[in-house]
């Protein structure tokens, strides 16, 4: 194949020159994004029970629903939270393989049968659907410049304007609006009602019937009577617009006469629907709202949509409402991937230098450097044919192929220039006798190299899509790479090289003749120890063998960890302060976590929205928020402001906070897998303890992971109990004063919890009704004496009469894993801890919690979890496959034994490298260490490919291998060390998306290293002992022996 090539060049540069517009073409159709879609598909269920407890919900809402969702392809755990605000939200979490789509469909079928078992108010306030992932996309902020509008007036533009045109933005999964819209609110008085022997439900039934759409019908409607000339619709009753209008409707006519009307009895205004939360930006009153992506939306196009669309609704703005933009995701998107192009440029020229410091020769040089953008174009071509995005993942792939891919052309130049340098022979002679002996080494190498990425593209998870990712990446550009070596290069060697004379050697002057100099000295050196090893193989073998032993030792000593820890930008804060706090206080403690922020850290941080009453906890009064944007990379290069420095500096202030548990934390490398950084577990009640003793043991898993010098910031990702007002109702005793409980409980509820009526208008929207007590009726428990219920006889008796009250302590938000009540807890790893320890630190901590307590790990922890176990596997089935490839390749099992053999020097010095710099063991590692087997059986190859073909000449074993060992150290430095310097910019790479970078990098320079220099001593040590132990005879006497 090389040989026709050779003879018709342009022929070659027609097929190069196909495979870069082919790139080309696909670079600019290929979506730009931070990763692919890692996060598994999950299905939210959202919907409201105003006034409802969150036992209440969790009773008549949450467990009917989990009942029914049985049956679902590919569910992989199902999470529910009932809170005492009387929202609910049940998610369920599906494997990776699960179809969005199909899963949605089926959670909507399952739901539908569980709804008519759900009370009425469930049903009539209806409930959503969504895909959705946990993460916050971005955060838009709403604020008036001159202090014009309120927060409540802010508050319902936005939701009646802009939450709605943007929750139909392509890309965008769910909106959470920190804000509410108005609502007509009636504010009853008990005491008038109570005069007027009234009711809550009197009310609520006269609004019901006089605030009402009737639908009359027509004058003339068919069929109608002949001769009929009119035709007209008819009007009647519609819905009411005004607060004054809602005041005149007619409670009752007395026998005199007298009329009793809402406005007697209450006190109507249009004012917020919900009271939950309250925000703030920058220390001034405003609304927003958060944005969470769709499953398997590109962030990138999302926000771009996103912005585009409040620019096209930003006309209509009242005059001094601006919009801001508190958290967005996406820059730390765009910085990391235009970070890693720039490595990749960096990685080419180190990879130039490099060789032509070995070939030292321009033409040599640039043959190699021609296949790269060659290989590269063709690559981005194969992405766009697989669905995937120009990711961190795919182009990280990318730099360790740049080091890999020219490899094959310069070993295919080094050989050429060996030849026409030892032979005379001209170009076109010299690379045709050259490919002869190279091209199934090519062809090995090519083999070696797929077979050690192909088995990752098939696991599963998250973690498989990550591995996919390099997979098919690596793999295609080395397929790419062998054809560029066997079409393009030789004939760019026939073509570009000059003729040289036979016994050429390279320069002998200037810094050249030094280079070559001290290069042959010491591979004479290099000669003679092995002359000396391969006669005392056993002294080598023990050294090899403690070299095993060292390795499996620093394999346990690496932490395990899942992805590195990014500084993107973003720092989050919660506080939460003790059960039964009001809004006012957890205000109070806002605007000091305001204060560290934007006066303390005015130089790092660019703005802070925060909002009361929400947290990821939970919602409650006694629950803060704030999503806190960093200035951009380059104003904050000194290591003081970093964002774990700039995070010690607030946890240290907020330290000294007496009256609250206030917090900042940073969002993990993944924002779809969760929240924060660390570790996410429930503790669920396996053996029904109850409440109590789940909660008992939360305290005490609490307590030990304190103690513990491995954890850090460990905290309950929920809410604590609060002190609740229980009203008993003696059944008995309203039966015989003629009171109907129905009566007493939409009592109760409309008064203290609200009740929502029915709809009213609102400037051309449609908005909702509610009933409640007005706020000095309903603040003390001593106000439940002002309130009466009507017996069967007209009469209004008392509260007191037939109820009694006591204080309990009670969730305000219960949690339910898999189907068993449960309590979350976040935490991360102390410094110099790896996620993975610390999460076999907590492990062991379950033996002293009480039997029927369970542990289950959730979003991130749960992936890291798959990915180790999936890692012992993965590097097992690698080998397999490269072996086989090998005795495929060879015709023989003792060769790829000798291979196979020199794996664990690459791997020692991956290891080395990770601990040295305090680095996991986690899935960029696992990568790293892929990329360094197929390095280590490259070298292998290159050195045992040319000891076969001169032991089957009839040379002698041990010469045979100390020549192709001296004969290839050239090339195999020169492959190693450009493949070294191609992810150099990696290892030591900083800003933003370094995490990973280093930890991609660091590894396989370790292993680069490693390999490459112990490589080309136990390489032909490993030939000679193999072919002694297996009694391999040379071919040509092999095959004599037969004849």
């Amino acid at each position: 194949m090389a040989r026709f090539f050779i003879d018709r060049p342009v022929f070659a540069w027609v097929i190069a020159i196909i495979i870069m517009v082919a790139g080309v073409l696909s670079i600019t159709s290929l979506p730009i994004a931070q990763y692919p879609s890692i996060a598994p598909p999950a299905i939210s269920i959202q919907g409201s029970y105003p006034g409802a407890s969150a036992k209440t919900l969790e009773d008549t809402v949450t467990q009917v629903i989990e009942q029914n969702m049985s049956g679902l392809d590919h569910l992989r755990y199902i999470e529910s939270s009932s809170s005492s605000t009387g929202s609910f939200e049940i998610t369920l979490t599906f494997n990776s393989e699960a179809d969005p789509d199909i899963a949605q469909v089926q959670v909507q079928n399952k739901l539908s049968l569980a709804t008519p078992l759900l009370p009425q108010e469930v049903q009539q306030l209806g409930m959503s659907v969504t895909k959705s992932v946990r993460n916050f996309l971005m955060v838009i902020g709403f604020r008036s410049s001159d202090g014009s509008l309120s927060a409540a007036d802010i508050g319902d533009y936005v939701i009646s304007n802009i939450k709605e045109p943007l929750s139909r933005v392509q890309g965008v999964g769910e909106v959470q609006a920190f804000g509410t819209q108005y609502a007509m609110r009636i504010w009853l008085n008990p005491d008038a009602l109570n005069n007027y022997r009234l009711m809550p439900s009197d009310v609520a039934a006269a609004v019901s019937i006089q605030n009402a759409q009737v639908s009359a019908g027509e004058l003339g409607s068919n069929p109608a009577v002949e001769g009929q000339l009119l035709n007209a619709t008819i009007t009647s009753q519609t819905r009411l617009e005004t607060p004054e209008q809602f005041e005149d409707i007619l409670l009752r006519v007395n026998p005199d006469g007298s009329q009793i009307r809402i406005k007697d009895v209450a006190r109507v205004e249009l004012a917020s629907e919900t009271y939950i939360t309250a925000s703030r930006f920058n220390q001034a009153p405003a609304s927003g709202m958060a944005i969470r992506p769709a499953t398997g939306a590109n962030a990138l196009e999302t926000v771009e949509l996103i912005r585009a669309k409040i620019a096209e609704l930003q006309p209509f703005f009242p005059a001094s409402l601006e919009v801001v933009y508190p958290l967005d995701t996406t820059p730390f998107v765009r910085l990391s991937i235009h970070e890693v192009v720039k490595t990749l440029v960096e990685a080419v020229i180190l990879v130039f230098l490099v060789m032509y410091l070995f070939l030292q020769n321009f033409r040599a040089t640039l043959i190699p450097t021609i296949a790269v953008p060659v290989v590269l174009l063709g690559t981005f071509g194969v992405m766009a044919a697989a669905g995937f995005s120009i990711n961190t993942l795919t182009m990280f792939g990318v730099v360790l192929a740049i080091g890999l891919l020219v490899d094959d052309a310069i070993v295919v130049v080094e050989n050429v220039e060996r030849v026409m340098s030892e032979e005379g022979l001209p170009p076109k002679e010299a690379t045709k006798k050259s490919m002869r002996q190279i091209t199934s080494a090519l062809v090995g190498i090519g083999m070696v190299l797929s077979a050690v990425f192909i088995p990752m593209a098939f696991f599963s998870g998250s973690t498989g899509v990550i591995y996919r990712q390099f997979s098919i990446t690596i793999v295609s550009a080395m397929a790419l790479s062998v054809l560029v070596a066997i079409v393009l290069t030789p004939a760019l060697c026939a073509t570009m090289l000059k003729p040289v004379e036979a016994g050429h050697k390279h320069g002998k002057r200037g810094f050249f003749g030094w280079f070559n100099r001290t290069f042959e000295s010491n591979a004479d050196r290099y000669e003679s120890t092995l002359h000396y090893l391969l006669h005392h193989k056993v002294k080598a073998f023990f050294i090899y063998a403690l070299i095993l032993c060292g390795l499996v030792w620093m394999y346990k000593e690496v932490p395990t960890g899942f992805l590195p820890d990014e500084d993107q930008g973003i720092l989050f804060g919660q506080v939460q302060l003790p059960p039964g706090s009001t809004k006012e206080q957890t205000l109070e403690v806002l605007k000091r976590m305001e204060e560290h922020f934007l006066v303390d850290e005015e130089e790092n941080v660019e703005g802070l929205f925060g909002v009361t009453g929400f947290s990821f906890s939970g919602s409650g009064q006694n629950q803060a928020f704030a999503f806190i944007r960093l200035k951009d990379w380059e104003e904050r290069s000194r290591p003081d402001q970093s964002i774990k420095a700039i995070q010690g500096r607030a946890m240290a202030k907020f330290m000294s906070f007496d009256d609250s548990f206030a917090y900042a934390f940073a969002p993990p490398a993944v924002l779809e897998l969760g929240t924060a950084t660390g570790f996410d577990l429930r503790l669920t009640d396996k053996a029904a303890l109850g409440h109590e003793a789940l909660m008992q043991a939360r305290n005490q898993l609490l307590g030990l992971a304190a103690a513990d010098p491995k954890l850090k910031n460990v905290r309950p990702n929920g809410l604590d109990d609060t002190p609740q007002f229980n009203i008993d109702i003696d059944q008995e005793k309203a039966s015989a004063l003629g009171l109907s409980i129905a009566d007493i409980n939409a009592t109760l509820s409309t008064a203290w919890g609200s009740s929502y009526v029915n709809d009213f208008i609102d400037r051309g929207r449609v908005k909702r009704v509610y009933l409640q007590a007005d706020a000095q009726y309903r603040m003390v428990p001593e106000d439940l004496n002002n309130w009466y219920v009507r017996n069967n006889v007209g009469e209004m008796v008392p509260f007191t009469s037939f109820s009694s009250a006591h204080w309990t302590m009670g969730s305000p938000k219960l949690e339910r894993f898999n189907g068993d009540s449960s309590v979350s807890i976040a935490g991360e790893p102390a410094a110099g801890v790896s996620s993975g320890e610390a999460m076999n630190t907590l492990t062991q901590m379950m033996e002293q919690l009480p039997t029927g307590i369970g542990l289950e790990w959730a979003g991130l922890s749960y992936e890291e979890r798959l990915a180790g176990s999936q890692g012992a596997l993965l590097y097992g089935i690698s080998l397999l496959v490269v072996f086989l490839c090998l005795a495929a390749l060879y015709e023989s099992w003792a060769v790829p034994a000798a291979v196979i053999l020199i794996v664990p020097l690459g791997v020692l010095g991956t290891l080395a490298a990770a601990m040295l710099r305090d680095m996991s063991n986690d899935v960029y590692f696992q990568v790293g260490l892929l990329t360094i087997v197929g390095l280590s059986c490259k070298n292998a190859i290159l050195i045992i490919e040319f000891a076969k073909e001169a032991y089957d000449n009839g040379s002698d074993m041990f010469k045979a291998a100390a020549t192709a060992a001296r004969l290839r150290l050239r090339p195999i430095l020169m492959t190693s060390l450009a493949f070294g310097c191609g992810v150099l910019p990696l290892a030591i790479s900083n800003g933003a998306g370094s995490g990973s970078q280093n930890a991609i990098g660091t590894g396989v320079i370790g292993g680069t290293i490693s390999a490459t220099l112990l490589g080309v001593i136990f390489v032909p040590i490993f030939f000679v002992i193999i072919l002694t132990w297996f009694r391999v005879k040379p071919k040509q006497m092999a095959e004599s022996t037969n004849a």
